[in-house]
């Protein structure tokens, strides 16, 4: 397998045939400007971003540190394109797929519109409840659904980092194969935010297209603003490329 390390991290670069599919449970966690910069303030994210089994590129921008730094382009596995791959790959083997959270509505919307698209998919869901920090009897619950459930793959869909920082806190006591973190896929699945034409995402310009269908996006771009400006400083030699990102 091929991993390229950028700005402290240690990214996925290869086909994602390459991650096999067994237990014990493996995580996959996305890598953006929008995170890095998140995870500059929060020593936990920056932790599970370190240590997880999988990180792979999301969009194309954090990209450009290792392009600029080392010559060297890292494959993109963004989060449409990981749930496209399993999803199909579930409906080839008739597994099992859990969709762990959002609202029971939009679960709803999943569970039907997967029957019609992947028939031989078998799908679990909940709705895990609505705050900022979970309680270990929340933890607990939501461990004991996926487990009694018996999937071969767990899509977590929360706000990041907390999907991030609970899938590597819980990864050991879930019992799949693996566990993707794939955010505002769920949204898009469901039907519920209008999917972006390829040919956007052909020219690296989804980004601006998510963000005039949802201006709320635009409260990200402090964060982004601080990955390029960490590029910026170890392009020029100020700073260290390995400890620069660390929480500040």
């Amino acid at each position: 397998m091929k991993f390229i390390d950028s700005m402290g991290l240690r990214v996925f670069s290869d086909d994602l045939r390459k991650i096999e599919l067994d237990r014990p449970n493996k995580l996959i966690l996305t890598i953006s400007p929008n995170s890095y910069g998140m995870a500059t303030k929060d020593t936990f994210f920056r932790e599970s971003l370190e240590n997880t089994d999988y990180l792979v590129l999301d969009g194309v921008y954090f990209g450009l540190a290792a392009f600029f730094l080392h010559g060297k382009s890292i494959k993109r596995n963004q989060g449409p394109d990981l749930f496209d791959y399993y999803i199909k790959k579930m409906d080839e083997m008739s597994g099992r797929v859990f969709f762990l959270g959002s609202t029971e509505e939009t679960l709803g919307k999943i569970k039907e519109r997967a029957s019609l698209l992947y028939p031989n998919v078998h799908v679990g869901t909940y709705s895990p409840p609505f705050k900022p920090v979970f309680s270990e009897n929340d933890n607990s619950k939501m461990i004991e659904q996926i487990n009694s459930f018996k999937p071969d793959i767990v899509f977590v869909g929360m706000t990041a980092p907390k999907q991030e920082k609970w899938g590597y806190e819980n990864k050991d006591r879930i019992d799949a194969k693996l566990t993707c973190c794939v955010g505002a896929v769920f949204d898009w699945f469901a039907g519920n935010e209008k999917t972006i034409p390829k040919i956007w995402w052909k020219l690296r310009l989804a980004w601006l297209i998510r963000t005039i269908n949802r201006p709320e996006v635009l409260k990200r771009y402090p964060s982004v603003g601080i990955f390029f400006w960490h590029l910026l400083l170890v392009l020029l030699r100020i700073k260290n490329e390995k400890t620069i990102g660390r929480c500040l």
